[in-house]
């Protein structure tokens, strides 16, 4: 009895190492606080966490304001569908070399916030290319091989076809509040064979990959078609369209902008946002929670564009029950934290927060974290299903005896084009 013991207890002082790495490199780290600004850009988008076909080139760019010009490195990563490191070694997924320092960067010019701007592109003379598809991870570290950053992306091969549409939901209880996604994967090869095991997909909303739906099979086949026809269990929320600001002139009010103040640096005050979740749906376009860096009086936005506190103020009687309001959108990758967080003035009756931004046009809204770490992006906007959305889903697929998930294709689908 004592020998089994021990044995279980060495067995599981053995675990422990690899379920807490596991775990770690499941999630992001947590952003540096003088880091800001991060864009991954490709050719044809940019996002928090960008979709990329295989051989297309990547470009990081982002600030660091103590304006120090530091030294930076980089390291890729190769993951699972589920986020969790492949068994891949690095040469068999990357061509070349990382954990090399980041030798492009320039500073601030005629800012008040000084700043360094880095960029990294790839291909480059060290990383020359990406070998496979799926699930990517690069961390951002310095001298001292602390992360002050890290971001997820995807690498996809266009070997399938996916058909996506937006439908209204069939529950009549949601009808008005729900959005399903509906689509079809087809192949001419024969990677659709026996897919409720090689099959993966993953369906995401706005490209924020937090409120990502991962769990759905096939549920029939037609010819070389895989056909997902679900309603609840594909729904998302319809939300609201996003509110924005636009500070490319940080001295000028402007439609968002009430007033304008310079301290240290300019401060800029929203007008006062209201609950929309109570009124009726407005239709105002917007570009689903992404940012634009751009400086009105500038010709290289990267370097001068200057830095602005922007501050939040929103009128909210809902009860809370220990939950927090937080500024939402692509701005720091749809994170919650500190920065995002309102604060409670009683006196005035109203919830407020300010936060650091580079020049530009920026998406947000508000949404509740509740105490069981949930987020409800409809308790402050509301959820209508007439919102503008865009929709992709991706496809991987594992062959049998294969030691990593392939990201074989990519749909995407606007709910402007949402049918009963």
């Amino acid at each position: 009895m004592f020998k089994k013991s021990k044995q279980f207890l060495i067995l599981s002082f053995l675990c422990i190492p690899y379920l807490f790495f596991a775990q770690q490199e499941n999630n992001n780290h947590n952003q540096a606080n003088h880091i800001r600004t991060i864009q991954f850009i490709s050719d044809s988008e940019f996002a928090g966490t960008p979709v990329i076909k295989l051989g297309q080139p990547i470009r990081i760019t982002f600030d660091d304001i103590n304006g120090d010009e530091a030294d930076y490195y980089y390291r890729i990563t190769h993951y699972n569908f589920d986020w969790t490191p492949s068994s891949l070694y690095k040469n068999e997924y990357l061509d070349g070399f990382d954990e090399v320092r980041i030798i492009t960067y320039e500073n601030s010019f005629n800012t008040l916030q000084m700043y360094s701007h880095y960029t990294l592109t790839i291909p480059n003379e060290d990383t020359r290319r990406l070998k496979v598809s799926g699930n990517y991870g690069i961390e951002i570290y310095n001298d001292d091989d602390e992360v002050v950053f890290s971001r997820k992306f995807i690498v996809y091969e266009n070997i399938t076809r996916v058909i996506v549409n937006t439908k209204r939901s069939r529950d009549l209880n949601y009808i008005n509040s729900k959005q399903s996604v509906q689509f079809e994967i087809s192949s001419p090869n024969e990677i659709l064979r026996n897919p409720k095991r090689t099959i993966k997909t993953l369906v995401i909303q706005n490209n924020d990959f937090k409120q990502a739906i991962t769990d759905l099979v096939p549920q029939f086949t037609i010819a070389n078609k895989l056909v997902y026809k679900y309603d609840q269990e594909s729904s998302f929320w319809g939300g609201n369209e996003y509110l924005a600001f636009d500070s490319k002139d940080i001295r000028a009010s402007t439609v968002n902008i009430r007033n304008i103040e310079l301290k240290d640096l300019y401060h800029n005050y929203l007008y006062t946002n209201n609950v929309r979740a109570n009124r009726r749906y407005t239709y105002n376009p917007d570009i689903n929670g992404n940012f634009v860096i751009r400086n009105l009086n500038a010709q290289d936005n990267n370097v001068e564009a200057d830095y602005v506190w922007m501050h939040f103020f929103l009128e909210c009687y809902e009860p809370l029950n220990d939950g927090e309001i937080h500024i939402y959108g692509n701005f720091n990758n749809f994170t919650l934290d500190d920065s995002t967080r309102l604060q409670y003035d009683k006196e005035r009756a109203i919830f407020y927060t300010k936060r650091l931004f580079k020049q530009g046009f920026y998406n947000y809204k508000y949404v509740l974290l509740r105490p069981d770490g949930t987020i409800d992006p409809g308790f402050i906007s509301g959820n209508f299903d007439e919102t503008e959305n865009e929709y992709m889903v991706i496809p991987y697929y594992r062959a049998p005896g294969a030691r990593y998930d392939r990201a074989i294709g990519k749909g995407v689908n606007n709910s402007a084009n949402i049918t009963n």
